[in-house]
């Protein structure tokens, strides 16, 4: 007759329970809070300058406007297509029609228009093989 306290087994299984409910409390904070962030726009506030020298009227360059509701104009003419490859057809028939390959462009973005617009530009500049580009800022008083 044996004795002995053979009924404790030595429990080698993973216990994945306090796993679960820490992943099912992250994935509940993050449906939570899925929400709240608007990935779609970056929220960047244009610099405003104090002084600035007036650019000279014989140089030329192209001037892109964009609106607060992303419509974009070519020096002063809107675009109908605001895609990367309306803006650079249209980039370079202004190019061709000025006669200089590398002109320069001012971007003139209202503080609150969509950044993707002006990366579109950007990217659309860089395209047509333009290399000086800027974006220019609104002048306030002097205090």
């Amino acid at each position: 007759m044996a004795m002995g306290g053979g009924g404790a087994e030595v429990f080698t299984d993973i216990n994945i329970t306090p796993l679960t409910d820490v992943f099912l409390v992250l994935l509940v904070i993050m449906i939570l809070i899925a929400p709240l962030i608007d990935k779609s726009e970056l929220k960047i506030k244009p610099p405003e300058t104090y002084h600035a020298k007036k650019e000279n009227a014989r140089t030329k360059s192209i001037m892109i406007d964009v609106s607060k509701e992303g419509q974009i104009a070519i020096n002063g003419k809107t675009l109908q297509d605001t895609s990367p490859a309306g803006i650079q057809t249209k980039l370079q028939e202004v190019i061709n029609s000025i006669g200089v390959k590398d002109v320069p462009v001012t971007v003139n973005a209202d503080g609150d228009c969509k950044q993707k617009d002006v990366v579109h530009i950007m990217t659309a500049c860089s395209q047509s093989g333009i290399s000086k580009m800027r974006v220019a800022t609104v002048q306030t008083k002097n205090y």
